[in-house]
């Protein structure tokens, strides 16, 4: 197992304290648009919530909700999985609540419109009741099996807060998405100093302390996680994972490589002018 370890000079017993001081932050509401499921109670409390936004992956949803069902939950893990239907024109609604019947721990937020991978991933957060959070695609091309790793690790070294999936040596794309992968990689690390090798891989754990904090309102921010945390001061690893080729449908949200590289080139400068001028918020409350 390769695990790269980055911002841990900056996880001092000073800055620990003001990671915990986040947690009693602001935390913006879910757009009205955003409905919950019957089964969703604000009383219910789980240890891990797995967010996946989904725009018309009908044939990929129930074959990963019983990989999560069997690898996650069915490994003693408390979790909820949170799917966010981002204004699917297929089947993806209908078979995620046919499947929801049986399960009370599938959560499904729907709007009529789609709005993107990192609006549709703000929303799943907020509403996100554990005290970590994953990601995930909704293609099946991450494991979720590699977040029982990633869970464990947190829980076996509390100062990660942040364990970052890394596709890198086992990517099953095509050589243009490779080649545009390692530019951006490179062009992070020139403009923001982002050390983490595969920042676009969605198979992630962390907590929910930090990812309430992600401003995924703005489209593209998705790409910017492990960056975004380790602004925060975050301590933030990587895990080599396993990458599967896409089986059914078709990419949606990364469609268009060029478009998506100028794209991602600009909002580079979008997050390092957002990182300057980042202020901390946390404040501590004295009671008489």
């Amino acid at each position: 197992m390769q695990v790269s370890n980055y911002g841990a000079d900056k996880h001092d017993s000073k800055q620990s304290d003001t990671i915990s001081a986040y947690q009693i932050g602001y935390t913006p509401k879910i757009h009205a648009l955003i409905t919950k499921s019957e089964h969703m109670s604000d009383s219910t409390k789980y240890d891990l919530s797995i967010v996946i936004p989904a725009l018309n992956e009908q044939d990929n949803v129930e074959p990963l909700v019983t990989e999560v069902e069997n690898n996650v939950r069915g490994k003693g893990i408390n979790a909820e999985l949170v799917y966010v239907d981002d204004g699917s024109t297929d089947n993806t609604l209908p078979n995620l609540k046919e499947l929801q019947k049986t399960r009370p721990w599938l959560v499904i937020l729907t709007r009529p419109k789609a709005q993107g991978q990192s609006s549709a991933m703000f929303a799943g957060i907020q509403a996100a009741s554990g005290e970590f959070t994953a990601t995930l695609d909704a293609d099946l091309q991450n494991d979720p099996a590699d977040l029982t790793k990633m869970y464990q690790m947190i829980q076996d070294d509390p100062s990660i807060d942040m364990v970052q999936g890394d596709r890198s040596r086992n990517r099953q794309d095509n050589i243009i998405r490779k080649i545009t992968s390692i530019i951006g990689r490179k062009m992070r690390l020139m403009i923001l100093g982002d050390k983490v090798r595969d920042t676009g891989c969605s198979g992630r754990v962390l907590r929910s302390s930090i990812a309430k904090q992600y401003p995924l309102q703005y489209k593209g921010v998705h790409r910017f996680l492990p960056a975004y945390a380790n602004m925060l001061g975050a301590k933030v690893v990587e895990l080599q994972v396993t990458h599967r080729a896409r089986v059914a449908g078709e990419t949606k949200y990364g469609f268009g490589i060029l478009t998506r590289g100028w794209s991602g080139f600009w909002d580079l400068f979008a997050v390092r002018w957002m990182f300057k001028r980042h202020r901390d918020t946390s404040v501590q409350r004295i009671d008489a």
